[in-house]
This record gives C-alpha cells, structure tokens and sequence, in this order.
C-alpha cells in the first residue's frame, strides 16, 4: 500500500501513484486536502472546474453517462409503448413449456431459487437499464484495468512546457470516466436494439430466475424472415432456458465468472492513439469538431486497450468453456426443438445465420470481454459434444456438471476422447 501523498503532491485516481510537481502543473481526478489550489491547472475556468467536481464524483466510470447513453441509443431517442398485458400472459405460457423441457432433457434444475423461472418481456430501453446493472462489474473491471497511470515526467520524457501534447495529460484523465461510461452505455445501447433476450452473450447474471425478452426486436425478425411468431418466440425462450441453467450449475458459474474478471483485469491502458488523434487537431479548422467527435467516439482509440501477456495466456481456456456452453445449449436445444416447434429447423438456420453475421458493435463487446463468438466456436463447442455422445451417450455429457474438475482444458475440447479418458483415469484412484 503506498503511503498517503505529503504536501504538495496529487494522487492519481487510477493507481495511487503521486504526480510529480515538476513541469507545468497536472490535475489529477483525486486530490489531498493539503494540496495547494494553484496545482488545479483549471482553477480559473469555472466551466472546467465544474466539471473537474463532476467527474471527481463519478468514481473510475461515470455511470450517469452510460444509463442516458444506454437508454437514448436503445430507443433511437424516442419513447416505447409498454408491453401488452396479453402478450405477457402468452410469454408466460410458453415459458412453463421451455421450462419443463430443459428440465427433462438436462436433468438440471433450471431456476436456482426453486421457485420456477419468469421470463418478462421488456422494452429496449428497460433491457439497457437491467442489462448495464448486471455487466457493471464487469465494466469497472475493465475502467480498473484501463485507468491510465498518473502523469509522466514532463522533462523526463522530454516534453518541455511549450510542447502541445502536455495540456493533454490532465484533460484526458478528468475526462477518462466519463468517456468510459459513454463507451459501456453505447455498447449497451446498440446490443439492446437487437438483442432476442438475455443471453444472447453468454455471460452470467446476478443471481435470480427472471431472464428478460426483448418481444419488439423478436418480432421484427420474425417479420423479416417471414417466422411463425409463436414458434420462435418458444425458441428464443427454449435458448435463454437451457443457457439459465447450463450458467447456473455452481462451477461453471463461478469458473466463468473467474475467467471473465481476470481476462477483463488484465488489459494495460494504452492512450497513445488517442493522444496521438487530439495532438493532430487543428483548433483553428472549422472541421476540427467533427474531428474531435470522430476520435472519441472510436471504442477502440478510446479505450486504448491492448491485450497483455497474461490475457492471451488466459484465452484459450475462457474460449474453452465458452465454445462448452454454447455447444452444449444448442445440442439441448436440437434435442427439443425438433420436436416441439414445427418450424424449428427454419428459425434455426435464420438464427444461427445471425448470429454469426454480428453488428460491428457486437463485435467489439465480443472482442473485449474475449468471448469472440464466432462460426469456428460454435463448431468447435458442437464437435465436442457430439464427440462425447458418441463415446459416452448422455452419461458421459452429464460428466460435465459434477465439478470444476470435469470441465475440460481447451486441448480436451479439441480431443474429447482426452477429457472422458482423464476424468475416468481420476475415479480409479
């Protein structure tokens, strides 16, 4: 733990590093009750000192920033009508289906409470709100990861006063919060506009048994596809079922929440090519707005995130599991669906066709949170289990939920006659 700043010092949000006092004077988001009001380089610009307090109050990411950002790209910026109460009554009933069903098929409890599962069907914008709570640790993980360290050197690194990249070191880090909440509740804000339901992203919630469906968005892909409304809303409620309860057994739960924080903790902050598109700006080019706008609003020059080596040491065994519980939800769901929906094998190649042809905003939530759910994945996950059933039936499938010791390593879901033989290997010792 490093020791509180002596007089004349600032401590840096991001790491409790000091700032040193040498070259022209920095601002940094945290500052000690001793320190001298001549170090606030903002001081005499009220605007800036205003938001120099907001942001300060924001912690490592504004979330005020996000919700409203969330919630205006969700909507397009206009309101939505509240779902319709008899189509509520109807999800409900189609929900006891898809709940009875996985049930019998996994053999898993489907709702962790006991109590049965709810699927609600929500708006988008109510989506963007629920959905920007349930990632939140997973976004502060990743502003913990991003902060940038504290201001260099100037004269060390050979940035006299007059340079015009040293104005840039305070603004960035007063602005750094903000800008990462924008980035989470835009991320948000577009998976909401196309979303289906909750795990459209295999990522777990916080505990419960309510899964949310996106009805408006359902429906207009049932439109452009010309789908059986009814049939693929069971499919969609068939998917986030058996998706809810794969997630829901305790270490595959846990061992992918591990997964996730540590690859998202381990990003190192890189606000070179940010600083590098603000230093280019001509303030006296009536462009220069627009230009300024275009950097900033570019997710991957703002967050600056680089992968370090401990997070593509990590990938292949979160993208190991993944490719397990994706394979694994869509085999339940080929088990059920083929005889429960008439129209199954239609909605399932436009649906599995969509997924794989992603938004590029998509994407980057992909990329950032290392899930990359791509063709090759979702093959991958399928080979396994198919691999398994044909040397082990549904016995050696159901292997997978006794403990953290039967998950496979990523060579055993490439090679799933190394994972049954290891497992067996390790019950007769």
């Amino acid at each position: 733990m490093m020791p509180p700043p002596g007089p004349g010092r600032t401590r840096g949000a991001a790491d409790g590093r000091a700032v040193s006092g040498r070259g022209p004077p920095t601002m940094a988001l945290v500052t000690t009750p001793d320190e001298s009001p001549d170090d606030d380089p903002f001081r005499g610009v009220p605007i800036f000192g205003d938001l120099a307090r907001l942001f300060r109050q924001q912690g490592s990411l504004s979330w005020d920033a996000a919700r409203q950002l969330a919630t205006a790209i969700a909507t397009d910026g206009g309101s939505e009508p509240n779902v319709d109460p008899v189509e509520r009554m109807k999800i409900e009933q189609l929900a006891r289906v898809a709940e009875l069903h996985v049930a019998s098929e996994t053999g898993l409890p489907v709702a962790r409470s006991g109590a049965g599962l709810s699927i609600v069907p929500v708006t988008r914008g109510q989506w963007a709100q629920r959905t920007l709570d349930a990632y939140r640790p997973l976004f502060e993980e990743l502003a913990d990861s991003l902060h940038a360290p504290a201001a260099p050197d100037l004269a060390g690194e050979g940035l006299g006063p007059g340079d015009p990249m040293a104005w840039m070191a305070p603004l960035l880090e007063m602005i750094g919060p903000m800008m990462l909440g924008m980035t989470a509740g835009s991320m948000v804000g577009h998976l909401a506009q196309r979303t289906l339901g909750q795990y459209d992203l295999p990522i777990p919630r916080p505990g419960g048994d309510e899964l949310l469906i996106v009805l408006s968005n359902i429906d207009a892909f049932g439109t452009a596809w010309s789908l059986e409304p009814d049939d693929l809303r069971l499919w969609v409620c068939l998917h986030d079922v058996a998706t809810h309860a794969v997630l829901g057994v305790p270490h595959v739960r846990s061992r992918l929440d591990e997964l996730l924080h540590r690859y998202l903790s381990g990003f190192e902050g890189d606000a070179s090519g940010l600083e590098e598109r603000l230093g280019r700006l001509d303030l006296a080019n009536p462009g220069a707005i627009g230009d300024l706008q275009s950097s900033l609003g570019d997710p991957e020059v703002l967050l600056g995130a680089i992968q370090s080596p401990a997070q593509l040491a990590l990938l292949p065994h979160l993208q190991a599991l993944v490719a397990v519980v994706v394979g694994t939800v869509d085999h339940v769901l080929d088990r059920i669906g083929t005889t429960l929906i008439p129209s199954y094998a239609r909605i399932t190649e436009a649906l599995r066709r969509r997924r794989v042809e992603e938004s590029p905003s998509s994407r980057f939530v992909e990329r950032l949170f290392g899930l990359e759910l791509t063709q090759a994945q979702y093959d991958r996950g399928e080979a396994f289990v198919r691999g398994v059933l044909e040397r082990a039936g549904d016995a050696g499938l159901a292997r997978l939920w006794e403990s953290e010791r039967t998950l496979p390593t990523p060579a055993e879901v490439d090679a799933p006659g190394l994972w049954l033989a290891r497992i067996e290997l390790a019950d007769d010792i």
